[in-house]
Order: C-alpha cells, then structure tokens, then sequence
C-alpha cells in the first residue's frame, strides 16, 4: 500500500514541476507541491489576482497539468465537460489568492483554505472544496468596515467581502508596485 501511495506523491511532483515551470520562469520564484499562496511574492499574487490573459494561462497551466489534461496552451483544445472542471478549480483557486491578497492588506484576518498548497486545492478540489465554499473569510476588526460587517448574516456577510475584491485588487496591486 505504501508504495501506491509514493507512486502517486511521485506522479504529483512530477505533473506540480510540469505545472509550475512556466510560472518559475516568469515571475523568478521558486515552487513546489507544497508552495501555499503565504509563500507567493505580493508581485506574484497581484499579478494573478487580476484574471486578465496570461495570469489566467498560468493557473490554467498547473491545473491542466496536474490534471493531467496538457498544457494551458491546449485550454480551447479541452472537451467542454473537461473545460468547466479547469474553470471551476481555476475560480477556486482565483477566490483563495484574491483572499490572500486581502490578508496581505491586513483585511482578512484568515480565509477558507490557507492552510492548502496550491497543488492540494487541485488534487483534492471534490473533497475540499464544498466545504470551503461554505466558509466564509474572516474580516479584521481593524477593517473600517468590521462593525458593519459583523451586524450582516453570514450569505451577507460573504457579499459584503466580495464586493471589496475590486478595491482590494486596485491597493495591492498598488501596493505590490511600491516595494
């Protein structure tokens, strides 16, 4: 049995090297099967974050790949039930790093799924993310907002953290500029 188990741990590093050699070469950080989005520059986070073009190809890269469906290049290429399961971890995975950018910005005190690797959001998506999608962001007290934010229900609650992300893009990718 334990010998499955290092086939597949083998199989993921190897699919999590595929994944993240282009972004290793574009944004000139090192990654892993156990980078978290804690361990991604600011710079990195802002640029991904934004959704736009090539941002949008790298999370489709290490999706596809762990997935074992290719490239991102080959995203049009997919059948359109394979399509949708790439965009639904791609979204996933899109509202945990715009979180993180919001924790960055001392926002959020904690987010659903901080504690998972980036690898492990895609490995495990069926499993965890259900559950995470049910959770809400916690916001800081020190949020200007937190008062308001705390009289709300939690379905209000979870509207109300989302209509900061344009905002939060706007000031961490100010921010990520200034270093």
């Amino acid at each position: 049995m334990s010998q499955v188990i290092e086939l597949e741990k083998a199989k993921l590093n190897v699919a999590a090297r595929r994944g993240y050699r282009n972004w290793s070469s574009a944004f000139g950080e090192k990654f892993s099967v156990d980078t978290r989005l804690s361990d991604i520059s600011v710079e990195t986070l802002a640029y991904l974050a934004q959704a736009q073009d090539k941002s949008t190809f790298y999370l489709y890269d290490l999706i596809m790949n762990l997935e074992g469906l290719g490239s991102g290049f080959e995203f049009h290429e997919l059948s359109g039930d394979k399509k949708m399961a790439v965009i639904d971890r791609y979204l996933f995975i899109l509202d945990r790093i715009r979180f993180e950018c919001m924790k960055r910005l001392g926002w959020l005190d904690s987010y659903p799924g901080e504690d998972l690797s980036l690898v492990e959001m895609v490995a495990r998506f069926e499993e965890v993310a259900p559950a995470l999608h049910a959770r809400i962001p916690t916001l800081s007290q020190d949020h200007p907002a937190y008062e308001t934010y705390s009289s709300l229900n939690s379905f209000d609650q979870e509207t109300f953290i989302r209509k900061l992300i344009p905002k939060a893009l706007k000031k961490i990718q100010d921010y990520s500029t200034t270093l």
